[in-house]
């Protein structure tokens, strides 16, 4: 049984999907759909840079679903099986509207609207500098929540991302993110601080849920086929209004990848395809079992190749 999975923001480069570009007229359609959309060229960013506009959180979140879409409509050219024997589609937050526009439950055009409104009030929500993530390696959940309970009196301070075994992401106010930084030294850990441009995934993030809430629910999302992983829940769904009310949701709760790759495990997975830039979601799914059969598919030669 297979699932498809795109992957979040973090894994974007300038010159993603240039020989994509360069060689494929549909690919390139994609790109002018989406431009016309946003009114500005995104193609050239993502061709061209300069990185530092890629790496705005409204040109981001695009950039990754359009390349994640466009590789996946050449791979299933090529390999109709995937589309029509897939169980299930899942993104790494962001990526979670790559599946859904994968799965027709969403247009492109509606897409790249919602995440350029969705990065811009995700950007804006919280002001420079007030918020941090940290990146904790070698500790379990738990006992990254333990970590995390004897702070509520210093400021705010969540997790985020629980993304694998040993990699747990806490976003919160920077204050509060130094001090549990500083505690984990203390005991030999690791918390590495994340060149982000605002706590994400946080309840600092209240506000952009407001923006987004009605942007969202005025737009139309079909069933999706095959269902998605929501990030909200970590089991699948496939009912419109309800896939709404969790994309809201999802701007402050936390990622719950290592659940949702878990799940689709138990529920009898045993392929996986990582489509789009980078390789993030195939070092996360190794490592939350290693025994998984992963395919990561962002190049050329990686769509000739790919067989079942």
């Amino acid at each position: 049984m297979l699932a498809v999975l795109f992957p979040g923001q973090g894994s974007q480069y300038v010159g993603m999907g240039s020989d994509f570009y360069e060689k494929f007229d549909d690919f390139k359609k994609n790109f002018d759909i989406v431009d016309k959309t946003l009114k500005y060229s995104l193609s050239e960013i993502i061709l061209n840079g300069p990185e530092e506009k890629l790496k705005m959180t409204q040109n981001t979140q695009p950039a990754i679903m359009v390349l994640g879409v466009s590789i996946y409509n050449l791979l299933i050219k090529k390999n109709s099986f995937i589309s029509n024997n897939s169980t299930f589609f899942a993104g790494h937050s962001l990526g979670e509207y790559t599946a859904l526009v994968c799965s027709g439950s969403l247009t492109l055009e509606k897409a790249a609207y919602l995440l350029h409104e969705r990065g811009k009030a995700m950007q804006e929500a919280v002001p420079a500098g007030k918020g941090a993530m940290t990146a904790i390696l070698g500790m379990s959940i738990n006992e990254v929540e333990e970590e995390i309970k004897e702070l509520k009196e210093n400021g705010i301070c969540e997790i985020a991302n629980d993304n694998t075994n040993g990699q747990v992401v806490v976003s919160g106010e920077k204050s509060t993110i130094e001090i549990l930084n500083n505690n984990l030294k203390k005991k030999k850990k690791r918390g590495l601080i994340l060149p982000v441009s605002a706590p994400f995934h946080c309840s600092m993030m209240k506000k952009a849920t407001e923006i987004m809430k009605d942007k969202i629910n005025n737009t139309n999302f079909l069933e999706p086929k095959p269902k998605i992983i929501s990030n909200v829940t970590a089991k699948e769904e496939n009912k419109p209004n309800l896939i709404k009310s969790l994309l809201i949701n999802q701007i402050t709760s936390r990622v719950r990848w290592r659940e949702s790759v878990n799940y689709m495990v138990e529920k009898g997975i045993n392929k996986f395809i990582e489509i789009g830039p980078g390789k993030v979601l195939t070092g996360l799914v190794k490592k939350i079992n290693s025994e998984i059969d992963i395919k990561n598919i962002n190049s050329i030669e990686d769509v000739e190749n790919y067989k079942i």
